[in-house]
C-alpha cells in the first residue's frame, strides 16, 4: 500500500524544504505518517491481515527513531511536526 503521486507531492511541497527534498526528516516523518494514517482505516475493515499489520508496527517504529532524531538534532522542529501532524509525545 503505498501512497499516490499526488499525495506524495503534496506532502513534500508542505513539510519540505523545496520540490525535491524527499529526504529530510521532516518529510519523511510526514509520509509515514500519512502510511500509519492508511493503514489504519484498512485494518477497521480487515482486521485479521497480520502480516499488514507487522509490516505498521514496523513503520511506527521508523517512524518514533526519526522523530528521536529530529528532538536530538532541532528541538523547535519536532515540536512543530508534532503540531501539524496532531501527534502526541
Amino acid at each position: 500500500m503505498s501512497l499516490a503521486k499526488e499525495t506524495k507531492e503534496k506532502i513534500i511541497g508542505k513539510f519540505g524544504h523545496n520540490e525535491k527534498d524527499t529526504g529530510s526528516a521532516e518529510v519523511q516523518i510526514a509520509l509515514i505518517t500519512k502510511r500509519i494514517e492508511e493503514l489504519t482505516e484498512h485494518f477497521k475493515i480487515h482486521k485479521k491481515d497480520h502480516n499488514s499489520r507487522r509490516g505498521l508496527l514496523q513503520l511506527v517504529g521508523q517512524r518514533r527513531k526519526l522523530l528521536d532524531y529530529l528532538k536530538k538534532k532541532d528541538l523547535e522542529k519536532y515540536r512543530e511536526i508534532l503540531k501539524k501532524l496532531n501527534l502526541r509525545k
